[in-house]
């Protein structure tokens, strides 16, 4: 976003000076730059998200000098610790009692004076950012596309050109994969999600759990039905076993029966022959 003092309502006014929300310009060059954009502070919100103290913003506008409105300058994004994470509508130095530690401009060809030059003189100068970023996601004119500077002494001084760059402003290792800037676990080297991969793997672990307690339900109901069938079959024997009982004690009554009349008849033939 230029910084250039265009003044557009709305504005604030403070002891009757007025400092602007806003210059009236686009928040981004492209739709890649805004998206990028979009996506690194609400990746930095998330991480940051229970520190009470952290104020991560972008493309709002911080004013460094009081009473002069044109010291203005609107990074793309920010991060600012030991203030209170709250929603503002500028930032302004003297209230806050500092300015950002941390910046980063997603630059491109047509920003690139004002991002090597202009901001970078009131960052380093008038704003003392520990760490200054420039991501360059078209590729215009940086090379590498990713790079990094720290205050020192005398300056910024570039952070070694790698794969990731160390920030120890923010805690983290930041990197390009697949032409997206990302941040970086630097002890386990895990990628951090963003909020909507981390929704999408909520997602992907809530239908996984449904899957899981459908296929137990499953489970327990075809273990109540064999359960049930189980009882059914015990149930039968148990009734088959009394039947062939029922039927062997019949059988056994019968011959005893027969046995009894067989030697009465006999008794009785013996008592005729005898008469």
């Amino acid at each position: 976003m230029d910084s250039t003092n265009v003044l557009i309502l709305p504005n604030i006014e403070e002891d009757g000076i007025k400092y602007p929300e806003s210059d009236g310009k686009p928040m981004a060059e492209t739709d890649e730059h805004r998206d990028l954009m979009i996506q690194f502070i609400e990746g930095l919100k998330d991480f940051y998200r229970n520190d009470p103290d952290v104020y991560v913003a972008g493309n709002l506008f911080i004013y460094f000098k009081k009473g002069i409105p044109s010291s203005v300058v609107a990074p793309d994004c920010f991060v600012v610790k030991g203030v209170q994470k709250k929603r503002r509508r500028t930032f302004k130095v003297w209230q806050e009692g500092k300015g950002p530690d941390w910046v980063i401009e997603f630059t491109s060809d047509k920003t690139k004076d004002e991002d090597l030059f202009t901001k970078r003189y009131i960052y380093e100068n008038e704003l003392c950012v520990k760490e200054y970023f420039l991501f360059d996601p078209l590729g215009d004119y940086l090379d590498p596309p990713f790079q990094g500077y720290r205050l020192e002494q005398k300056g910024y001084e570039r952070l070694p050109f790698g794969q990731r760059l160390y920030s120890q402003v923010l805690g983290l290792a930041i990197g390009v994969e697949e032409g997206e800037l990302r941040l970086y676990d630097p002890l386990t080297v895990a990628k951090i999600l963003t909020p909507m991969e981390a929704q999408e793997e909520r997602r992907k672990e809530k239908a996984a759990r449904k899957k899981a307690e459908e296929a137990q339900r499953k489970a327990e109901e075809a273990q109540k039905k064999e359960s049930v069938a189980r009882r059914k079959a015990e149930k039968a024997q148990r009734k088959a076993e009394d039947e062939i009982k029922l039927a062997k004690e019949h059988a056994a009554k019968e011959k005893e029966l027969r046995q009894r009349l067989e030697l009465e008849l006999a008794a009785l033939k013996a008592q005729l022959k005898v008469s």
